[in-house]
């Protein structure tokens, strides 16, 4: 176990941004409720799924919802207590632990300020190790494991307990009644035993982001090229560099969706890159070229920083570098592409990976 103060939690929010592929929510307000919770309560334990006792009950809590709502509402705190007191009521079981959902955005950031809050551990593991638009997409759906009982918890004093019959329906229903609860909600989700949480949830993804942004905060002091740090550290792939172009972003049925152009700039001069997105990234083309498709991570950084930039956050003329990262095992299984794949979201593109798409371009 080990203590988070000011300086890793700086960190953690940059690494979670790029981990979050555009989306997750915004981690700059996340970041500033983690940074008052620890002003107000103290430092956070970050405890390794090995150090929990047997048996105890972790629970994730996230935010749901379209990252653009949260441009206007701003999470007050008490939903994500209210949400996992209502839950061990329910459950007539004390939390242990918290931990995030995805490892992405303000999704990284929120159980932390609840940890601190309510004096809980943060488990140093997540369900995605990256960021995905439904609660389904998680590595404990992979392995069966149920997302009910589960709590939705808004700014207004409004709690719903839910039991659904599978996890896509819990994503259906609660996808619902966020929408009419405002267009975001606090969670108190997929509670799990330890043994459940060590067999399926991806570990120490809050120390990879906490090294990702150490990397940039690094190369950046010592005037290195921040991006080169992270394509080495992740073994990622540098896609495309440009400026956007054109941006076209609405919200519907709870989402962000819509596309990005790059034009290119430097060695892509003369060239153009798609990007499409869910709330995250998830297909980077070049004409009829694929670049990069999920399950595989498409991160878009500031091109002299280095900083990610979030799928709200893209602006008119932004200088950016567009990365590509392999994704977990566990997410190139056979279930893995048939619940994140490029052809869930409807691109009738096949699965390949980002590795290999690389290696065929270097070729030709």
């Amino acid at each position: 176990m080990r203590l988070l103060g000011k300086e890793e939690i700086e960190n953690i929010a940059i690494g979670a941004a790029l981990l979050g592929t555009g989306g997750g929510g915004d981690p700059y307000i996340g970041k500033l409720m983690a940074l008052q919770a620890i002003e107000e309560y103290g430092p956070i334990r970050l405890m390794s799924i090995d150090e929990v006792p047997d048996g105890a009950l972790i629970v994730p809590s996230a935010m749901m919802g379209a990252p653009t709502v949260m441009v206007e509402k701003v999470p007050n705190g008490d939903e994500a207590e209210a949400a996992f007191k209502a839950l061990e009521n329910y459950i007539g079981q004390e939390i242990y632990a918290t931990m995030p959902i995805e490892a992405g955005g303000v999704n990284s950031l929120l159980p932390l300020a609840l940890a601190a809050k309510l004096g809980l551990p943060v488990i140093d593991a997540d369900g995605m190790g990256r960021a995905f638009p439904e609660l389904q997409m998680v590595t404990f759906y992979l392995d069966g494991i149920s997302a009910s009982p589960m709590v939705l918890a808004d700014e207004k004093g409004n709690n719903l307990v839910m039991n659904t019959i599978n996890n896509k329906w819990a994503e259906r229903i609660a996808r619902s009644a966020t929408i009419d609860m405002g267009g975001s909600v606090m969670l108190a989700i997929y509670p799990m035993t330890k043994e459940e949480v060590k067999e399926s949830a991806i570990l120490d993804s809050l120390t990879l982001e906490e090294q990702i942004g150490a990397a940039i905060s690094t190369a950046k002091e010592h005037e290195a090229n921040p991006i080169d740090a992270v394509l080495q550290l992740l073994n990622g792939f540098e896609l495309f560099k440009g400026k956007i172009s054109d941006i076209n972003r609405v919200t519907v049925d709870g989402f962000a969706k819509g596309q990005a152009k790059v034009q290119g700039l430097d060695s892509y001069i003369d060239q153009e890159c798609m990007l499409h997105f869910q709330n995250e990234h998830l297909l980077a083309t070049k004409g009829e070229e694929t670049l990069c498709v999920t399950p595989d991570l498409i991160a878009v950084l500031d091109t002299d920083t280095g900083i990610p930039i979030t799928t709200e956050g893209i602006r008119y003329g932004a200088r950016c570098t567009v990365i590509g990262i392999p994704a977990h095992e566990k997410w190139r299984t056979e279930k893995g592409l048939a619940t994140v794949g490029p052809n869930y979201f409807g691109y009738e593109v096949p699965y390949v990976e980002v590795e290999k798409l690389q290696a065929k371009k270097e070729l030709s």
